[in-house]
């Protein structure tokens, strides 16, 4: 896997793949239709991002593809692969707590914020594989 060419895209398994890591240039897709809402990427090198319906929803830096992303109103959960280890920021319920999974390992529990952003670092290494990731709602 080596980036998402198409920059977003609908898996079969009806969950979201976006972002390709390999871009120099800025690039973006707006108005992406998925279940009734209109998703927006950016992404290249330096960062990826997706908003939804104008709403922030994901970040990182540097730029990853995701893979499966799957987002409730329980959580949120995903595989990530880029050429460094990354920050990811997501937009997640205000004033929330939350169970972190990191390829399979339970990191313990964080709060987000008024702004409902919650801050992951994820060691992406230098594996060909993604790393999986799961945030549940307590």
């Amino acid at each position: 896997m080596s980036g998402i060419k198409e920059l977003i895209r609908t898996e079969a398994n009806g969950t979201l793949s976006f972002g390709d890591y390999e871009l120099e240039q800025k690039t973006k897709r707006s108005d992406y239709e998925h279940d009734g809402d209109l998703y927006k990427v950016k992404t290249y090198a330096d960062i990826t991002k997706l908003e939804k319906n104008g709403m922030f929803v994901y970040e990182s830096v540097p730029g990853t593809a995701v893979y499966d992303f799957y987002a409730t109103e329980n959580g949120v959960s995903f595989s990530v692969e880029g050429e460094k280890d990354a920050q990811i920021i997501l937009g997640l319920e205000e004033d929330a707590e939350y169970k972190i999974y990191i390829d399979e390992t339970n990191i313990g529990t964080m709060k987000t914020n008024m702004g409902g952003k919650l801050v992951l670092s994820v060691e992406i290494g230098a594996s060909d594989t993604s790393v999986p990731v799961k945030v549940v709602k307590l």
